[in-house]
């Protein structure tokens, strides 16, 4: 295990600049840094070898660092560190930069840049990187001045972490780098945790008071501010039933009685009507996405709305709450169990339990598909306190639907969408919880955007088990197609990949399979072997949705 020396908060050193960046990152406990290698940040990369705080994670590709980066401070909940170089570097990784800001996500992200008396004339791999970057980060910027590095990345520490988490990214002109200046270090972040003010407590026991079907959406800033505890004395006070939002399944656990549903993409008919039928919304560290709100529909001007997150740009930015309270998540679950309520909602929370507990049975028939008899054996084979990641894709849906996760940081998915996403964020989660099972979902689209950091995980013994549901084709794209083009198929339709075989060729562990018993046989072999390993299942386009085959949504066009 890494340890960190005993740092003093304030202190003077005469250093270089890309020493001093390394001596920021180790004031704050940051150990992990991931990266593709690069000429134009060499003195970092100088700096981290004489380091040995500091542990280096080189991958294949920056877009698999990134996203290794991400998982990673999902997991840890600290900030992921990703380095590149110039304008490819940095092209490549930005997908990962894209997931952390819209997943609330706190990263650094380092980049190398060209010397500072050659910008401005389309130098070799040359792009304005604190403009390029601008949209899709929470501050984006370029240190000119050597002795100002430590000022600009404890900046960039206490914005990555503070108000809703996100990405901070920081141009490095190679010239800076390795000048030597005498370096002024502040002292370490610690994170605000506002409270709700009385008056606001009381607002919310006047307003909980008069409703008669309450409902709580736990978002991520449940999981952020480690406030899964809470939660759950919340509920159990005052008898409200809860639904995690899109992606944040790990924020309640789903054996709980109070546990009603997942909202997100093909949310059941019965789970959808459980909103529909709730007349306060108490939305807690949730932005309220597009696939939470069932694109923007699910609260409607019949209900009210109570709105609690640590950023008050969130607050009111989708919709306009009766209260909206500036705090963090924790804090305010801790404030508001003051209130004096009688609770008579026990019997709306069975209700709606009853209803999720039928739409997501996980008992299983022959005549189920393979990928609801693939989660079944996951729910029984893998320990509870396992961690799933997942790419983007149709595959995941039998996930959301009947996997049950029990424990907190037992879940890292993205909300973004990104393809790729699932196994190099396994592979971050690992590294943050080297003592637990990791297992990632993927399509075979997506799987092999990032194929290549399995080579990664070997190389650093990460032994995560990597699951590929295989039928040859970008399954919700051609999804989309049957339902608005049916039977026009064009550009979804994918050759046939030996992903076992190439398992094997870079050292991992390899298996294909076609049904559940082969399927829990690997899995116990991978368990056992403590190996990085990889499992291709066979599957069967046709079932082409948790709700519906290809045949069937051409049958609804007709």
């Amino acid at each position: 295990m890494i340890v960190v020396a005993n740092i003093p908060a304030k202190e003077t050193k005469t250093m270089t600049a890309a020493a001093a960046l390394v001596e920021c990152l180790k004031r704050e406990d940051i150990t992990k840094v991931f990266c593709v290698p690069g000429e134009s940040y060499l003195p970092v990369l100088d700096a981290l070898y004489d380091e040995p705080a500091m542990e280096v994670i080189s991958a294949r590709h920056e877009g698999g660092a990134s996203f290794m980066a991400e998982g990673y401070a999902k997991s840890a909940l600290k900030p992921g560190v990703v380095m590149a170089t110039r304008g490819v570097g940095a092209g490549n990784l930005t997908i990962g930069v894209h997931t952390a800001y819209q997943d609330s996500t706190p990263m650094l992200v380092f980049l190398g840049q060209v010397h500072s008396k050659v910008k401005g004339r389309e130098a070799f791999q040359e792009v304005e990187l604190d403009q390029f970057f601008k949209p899709i980060a929470k501050w984006a910027v370029e240190v000119r001045d050597p002795e100002r590095m430590p000022e600009i990345v404890q900046k960039a520490i206490r914005i990555a972490q503070t108000g809703r988490p996100g990405p901070v990214v920081i141009s490095l002109p190679e010239d800076v780098l390795p000048v030597e200046a005498e370096m002024h270090f502040g002292p370490t972040l610690k994170k605000p945790t506002p409270a709700p003010a009385s008056d606001e407590v009381k607002a919310v026991q006047e307003i909980l008071s008069a409703a008669k079907h309450p409902l709580i959406i736990a978002g991520g800033g449940v999981k952020s501010s480690q406030a899964e505890q809470e939660l759950i004395q919340f509920a159990e006070k005052y008898s409200i039933p809860v639904v995690a939002a899109f992606r944040r399944h790990d924020s309640f656990p789903h054996q709980h009685p109070l546990y009603v549903g997942h909202l997100g993409l093909g949310l059941a008919k019965d789970i959808r009507k459980t909103v529909d039928e709730a007349d306060l919304i108490i939305g807690l560290g949730t932005r309220f996405s597009e696939n939470t709100t069932q694109d923007y529909s699910i609260i409607t001007n019949d209900k009210k709305l109570i709105h609690i997150d640590i950023d008050f740009d969130t607050i009111g930015k989708i919709y306009v709450p009766e209260i909206g309270i500036v705090a963090d998540v924790k804090e305010a679950l801790k404030a508001l169990e003051s209130m004096e309520l009688t609770s008579s909602w026990e019997e709306w929370a069975k209700e709606k339990r009853a209803v999720y507990e039928a739409v997501s049975e996980l008992s299983v028939t022959d005549t189920d598909y393979i990928n609801k008899k693939i989660i079944a054996v996951l729910d029984k084979k893998l320990p509870n306190d396992a961690l799933i990641t997942n790419d983007a894709g149709n595959f995941a849906g039998w996930l959301h639907s009947f996997y049950s996760f029990r424990e907190k940081h037992t879940y890292v998915g993205p909300t973004s969408g990104a393809m790729g996403y699932g196994m190099p964020a396994a592979v971050g989660a690992k590294l943050a919880f080297p003592d637990k099972v990791v297992v990632s979902l993927s399509g075979d689209g997506g799987f092999m955007m990032t194929a290549q950091e399995i080579e990664t995980a070997v190389r650093y013994d990460i032994p995560i088990i990597s699951l590929v549901f295989n039928n040859n084709s970008y399954g919700t794209i051609r999804m989309h197609q049957e339902m608005h083009y049916p039977e026009k198929v064009i550009a979804t339709d994918l050759g046939k990949v030996k992903f076992a075989d190439f398992a094997k060729s870079v050292g991992a562990n390899g298996y294909s399979v076609d049904t559940a018993e082969a399927f829990e046989k690997a899995l116990e072999d991978a368990l056992a072997s403590k190996k990085t390993s990889v499992i291709e299942i066979i599957i069967d386009k046709e079932q082409i949705s948790v709700g519906a085959t290809i045949a069937q949504l051409r049958a609804n066009k007709k």
